[in-house]
């Protein structure tokens, strides 16, 4: 069988790292076949002594740790791959666990040519207790909060756009190159961009599965959705084509509203208009809430996700938005 490298981008993962390589240890895969190859960025908890512990009792799979002094997400993958040895990679975060078939459903679907790039669903927890943690992970797989996000949520095979946790051949890179280290966002959606315009295909297999953590509170998911917003617009500018209804409504609704709040201090109509605007989002927020909250038999979710939702929508609207801005005072 080949041999599979999994690469990791990891910075103060100390709470899930040693869940993603106790996951590692139980794939069905070979494990000798399988390298664990890890970019920490200085990791300042106890991410690196939990690492260390781990290879002291599994010294039946290869884990190694590489720095990644930029401390940022691209340059840990190139990191990693550059310190790897597999024919094939596989791109996992350390806030992941990856189902015990992962790795051989992916080698499969790329030894079947299904794509030059594979991938398969998230299955969201929530990164914490209480109900909003567990608002935020409800919402991080609802359609109105991700978009067609298919990875999220889709039941079918086929091929997309991008996919998390990309599985692909060594001889890819050579292709297309390693992710781009000016982007500190987007960076998967960037490198499959690529993928698309050298031919390649992308393809998605509920089949292939992992869990991924969700962010505990709002505060850490307002950074990470205006961090999302603020580099989408960064890689735009380079493939303008690529844009997705997905992502252009949330500017152009942050947008509206900041419009129509200056309007309302002249026009009286205009306060109609934002009232209409904001009752309309208000009313559909919670009745996807109180609907999510009856399935799960959750009361928490029926304020919880509504307010994760707008969350995510606000922030990465006015990331985009601050991008935006910031990029035509450099013109």
């Amino acid at each position: 069988m080949p041999k599979v490298s999994l690469i990791v981008p990891c910075y103060n993962e100390e709470k899930t790292i040693g869940l993603l390589l106790g996951a590692i240890c139980q794939q069905s895969y070979p494990i000798a076949e399988l390298e664990v190859v890890i970019a920490d960025g200085s990791s300042t908890d106890r991410t690196l002594a939990v690492i260390a512990d781990f290879q002291k009792a599994h010294a039946d799979l290869s884990v190694r740790v590489v720095e990644n002094p930029v401390r940022a997400i691209p340059a840990a993958l190139n990191a990693a791959i550059r310190a790897s040895q597999g024919e094939y990679l596989i791109r996992l975060d350390a806030h992941s666990m990856p189902e015990s078939d992962y790795v051989a459903r992916c080698v499969a679907a790329l030894e079947s040519s299904l794509g030059e790039n594979v991938g398969g669903v998230w299955q969201i927890r929530p990164g914490g207790t209480g109900w909003v943690a567990r608002s935020i992970a409800a919402a991080a797989a609802h359609p109105l909060g991700v978009g067609d996000a298919l990875y999220r949520f889709t039941t079918h095979a086929g091929l997309v756009d991008t996919v998390p946790f990309g599985a692909f051949r060594r001889t890819l890179i050579d292709r297309v190159g390693f992710f781009d280290e000016s982007l500190l966002t987007n960076e998967d959606y960037e490198f499959n961009v690529r993928i698309r315009q050298a031919g390649g295909k992308i393809w998605l297999d509920p089949a292939i599965r992992s869990t991924y953590f969700a962010r505990s509170n709002l505060a850490a998911l307002a950074k990470q959705y205006f961090r999302y917003g603020y580099w989408k617009y960064r890689m735009l500018r380079r493939y303008p084509g690529t844009l997705r209804w997905r992502q252009a409504l949330p500017p152009f609704f942050v947008l509206s509203l900041l419009l129509l709040v200056i309007l309302s201090i002249f026009i009286p109509l205009a306060r109609f208009g934002l009232a209409l605007e904001v009752g309309l989002y208000v009313c559909t927020m919670l009745l996807a809430g109180i609907r999510l909250a009856v399935q799960r038999k959750d009361g928490g979710l029926a304020a919880g996700v509504p307010l994760a939702i707008a969350c995510m929508h606000f922030s990465w609207g006015w990331g985009f938005l601050v991008s935006v801005v910031q990029s035509s005072r450099k013109v």
